[in-house]
């Protein structure tokens, strides 16, 4: 988004993003390959920062814990968006962000509730994004996807770069 401000940027991310369920969090292991895992999305206003929650004792905490540098993925195939943002992984304790963030969906991770000592708030500090918008129907994906490949132009979508 050439000339486009940080907020303007920011934004349209959000604006993309907040409806999403689920996202794809993907770190680097000990071998230095990349690993990718559902996360949930919380419900927070996306401002350049994703949060999540997470296990402590995980192996995922633990690679983010050597190596930060992560990437973000969020997908919504009947909207026809998708997006990537990448960042680094701060690993945070912070209980009104847990109170902000918890719902009882997490129960069912977490036995000992928002008490469970082994939560463990992750916060991504986003560096850059890409994004890609479409109408959604099967027949612009697929013309998105050669496009793609053949490295011609896309008028069916939208694709952009975001320095964040």
């Amino acid at each position: 988004m050439s000339g486009t401000s940080r907020e303007d940027a920011i934004k349209k991310i959000a604006g993309i993003i907040s409806d999403v369920k689920f996202a794809m969090l993907t770190v680097i292991n000990e071998e230095g390959h990349l690993h990718a895992h559902p996360m949930t999305t919380q419900q927070t206003e996306f401002d350049g920062d994703v949060w999540f929650i997470g296990s402590r004792s995980s192996h995922q905490v633990s690679h983010m814990r050597a190596r930060p540098q992560v990437n973000v993925s969020y997908s919504e195939p009947n909207k026809g968006v998708y997006v990537s943002i990448n960042g680094t992984a701060e690993l945070v304790e912070d209980r009104a962000k847990l109170d902000e963030l918890w719902s009882d969906f997490y129960k069912a991770f977490f036995a000992g509730g928002k008490e469970d000592p082994d939560i463990q708030l992750i916060k991504i500090h986003a560096h850059g994004a890409e994004y890609w918008e479409s109408d959604g129907k099967l027949q612009t994906l697929f013309k998105m996807a050669r496009s793609a490949v053949t490295g011609k132009t896309n008028p069916t979508g939208k694709n952009e770069t975001i320095a964040l």
